[in-house]
């Protein structure tokens, strides 16, 4: 936890201050917000040139390009440039305190924020901004003093005005404060950057007041949505018909968080930067393809907004149907925002809609093998209904129909209070043809994992060493913390808001995908409601609905059970701990065969 500094409320000072002496650069003078109530409490900003405050101190260990960072510097006018202000909508709820102030801070500490950035929380809640500083800083781990010390400047950075969603007051009140933090540093030209950390039963109101009261800036404006970005189709088609009453396109940046993790945003090199992969990557070649998310937790404590939406508006129409599509596309004429994501819409326009014939549904019961939470149902939780048909488990069976991937089944899989944590793309290839191994080959796999422990490997046969002619398989691997082991993979939040801040919409969704992804899956949502259909029972704890490995053999996709991951093969800490066994290796028969894969690393 960070430690907290002491003072007086910052609302009750009667003008903000600017002072130069940036805390931030050892070498560079900056603005910074000064909070004149806060002098006594040993901090004061004209004592710290000299102290390393965190100077690029994950940049250079992690060995990142300095010449990339300056040139992000100066896309964004790091020193110089106009002033920025920031403002969190819900910034007293969970989303804002353990994820976007975290971010915020994370990009602040690494000098990839504008220096001249004011963060303005507004929400119902009656909080003091000493309280919102006690907030922020239960999600923050600081490394050092120093960091402890640059922290505290960063708070000083945030500010927070209580307010209703449908209240002029509440948003004349919020634009005073804001325009008082521009005039303190001369912002004529202010850029202003809008998050939406809300429900979206106020999305309307919030987004038309803001329109209303806070859009009259002579820089530019961004708008950040989070989702469920509507219901359905018609409800989703309503939101955005409202969003472009109000914004232009390149006004608004609807956030999905999958699209700033690693492997997903290195989808595009390992398939347009590798000549291997071309050739080989269509129907003539691949048999399915997976892209698989599973949480080992239940939904306790967020029951009740989980029934209303269920696994597949929660996880899969979202973030596994964009994957799809970074893995599916066609190769776009450039990295050009928009040809990116004009190839995506190609994809999503050549799917057909699914029915409850493509789809397996759970939901997990209590496992009287496991302890506490582990024994409950879903329907134990108290704010879920005793009869609720809510599925926390789904497997979707996509197709495309294109000349690549004809024939080709992409099954989406997801769930909750299963056996492990873990995101991956499985890519399953054909068998080989005129087999003259006796049936000893299986299907060779190329595994993208997301997470955790991010790795890319391919499960290929070879002969066994020694005096034998026996077929093993083993892998080619390209495992994260084993090839880059000093390097810091940024949190997704942190790449996105850079995109925002930056004006790149690469990894965010457009108006026509968020259609296109809800025309797809809203006929199959309205048929499971409409007939009640039964999810099948799973328990707590394991790998979900035996039906679903059914559909996937029925289909097409083939389990082994076979792959064995060598211990001695993990990272250098993994070998540490399991130095007496580190020759042994592991039989795995996981859904996906390479459980001690996502173990060992």
């Amino acid at each position: 936890m960070a430690e907290i500094i002491n003072g007086d409320e910052m609302n009750n000072c009667n003008k903000q201050k600017m002072i130069e002496s940036s805390p931030v650069a050892k070498k560079t003078s900056a603005c910074i917000y000064h909070n004149p109530c806060l002098d006594g409490n040993n901090m004061m900003m004209n004592d710290v040139n000299g102290v390393n405050v965190g100077s690029n101190n994950c940049l250079e260990d992690d060995h990142c390009s300095q010449e990339i960072i300056k040139l992000i510097k100066e896309s964004l006018n790091y020193e110089t440039g106009d002033h920025h202000t920031f403002i969190v909508f819900g910034a007293s709820g969970d989303l804002a305190t353990k994820k976007i102030y975290p971010t915020l801070w994370a990009l602040y500490r690494d000098e990839l924020m504008p220096l001249k950035t004011g963060i303005v929380g507004y929400a119902r809640s009656s909080m003091t901004v000493q309280k919102l500083y006690e907030h922020i800083g239960r999600h923050i781990k600081l490394r050092d003093e120093d960091e402890r010390e640059l922290f505290q400047q960063f708070l000083l950075h945030n500010f927070y005005v209580q307010g209703e969603y449908d209240d002029d007051n509440g948003f004349i009140k919020l634009m005073k404060r804001v325009q008082e933090l521009e005039d303190n540093d001369n912002g004529l030209h202010a850029n202003r950057l809008f998050y939406l950390a809300l429900p979206p039963n106020i999305f309307e109101s919030t987004t038309k007041l803001i329109k209303q009261h806070c859009w009259n800036t002579k820089g530019w404006k961004r708008i950040i949505i989070e989702k469920p970005f509507g219901h359905d189709y018609d409800s989703s088609q309503q939101l955005s018909r409202h969003l472009q009453s109000l914004y232009d396109e390149d006004e608004i940046y609807r956030i999905d968080h999958y699209l700033g993790k690693e492997m997903v945003q290195n989808l595009m090199v390992l398939r347009f930067g590798n000549r291997i992969f071309a050739p080989i990557w269509n129907h003539e070649h691949i048999s399915s393809i997976q892209v698989t998310f599973k949480e080992p937790f239940g939904t306790m404590g967020r029951g009740g907004y989980f029934d209303r939406f269920g696994i597949i508006r929660d996880v899969m129409q979202n973030h596994l149907l964009q994957i799809l599509c970074l893995v599916a596309m066609e190769k776009p004429v450039s990295t050009n925002a928009e040809d990116i994501r004009d190839e995506k819409v190609k994809v999503l326009r050549a799917m057909r809609t699914l029915s409850s014939d493509d789809i397996v549904l759970g939901q997990y019961i209590g496992n009287p093998k496991l302890d506490g939470e582990g024994r409950l149902s879903y329907r134990d939780d108290p704010t879920v209904p005793n009869e609720s048909l809510t599925a926390t488990f789904a497997l979707a069976r996509c197709q495309i129909n294109n000349e690549r991937w004809d024939g080709v089944p992409f099954f989406l899989r997801c769930g909750k209070a299963l056996n492990e944590r873990k995101a991956e793309i499985r890519i399953q290839f054909r068998d080989v043809p005129g087999n003259i191994f006796h049936g000893q080959c299986t299907r060779n796999e190329l595994v993208i994992r997301i997470q955790p422990n991010e790795a890319v490997y391919i499960k290929f046969m070879t002969k066994e060493p020694g005096m034998t002619f026996r077929l093993s398989e083993t892998e080619l691997d390209l495992t994260y913390q084993n090839r880059y082991k000093d390097s810091r993979l940024p949190d997704a939040y942190e790449r996105l808001l850079m995109d925002v801040f930056g004006g790149s919409q690469m990894h965010f969704v457009r108006s026509d995908e968020l259609s296109e992804a809800w025309r797809i899956f809203t006929p199959l949502l309205h048929e499971i409601e409409m007939k009640k259909i039964v999810p099948a029972p799973y328990y707590y704890g394991t790998r979900g609905c035996k039906q679903a490995d059914d559909f996937c053999v029925a289909n097409g996709f083939k389990f082994y059970g076979t792959y064995t991951w060598p211990q001695s093969s993990r990272s250098s800490s993994s070998t540490t701990k399991t130095k007496k066994t580190s020759n042994i290796k592991t039989n795995d028969v996981d859904d996906d065969d390479d459980l001690n894969k996502q173990n060992g690393n």
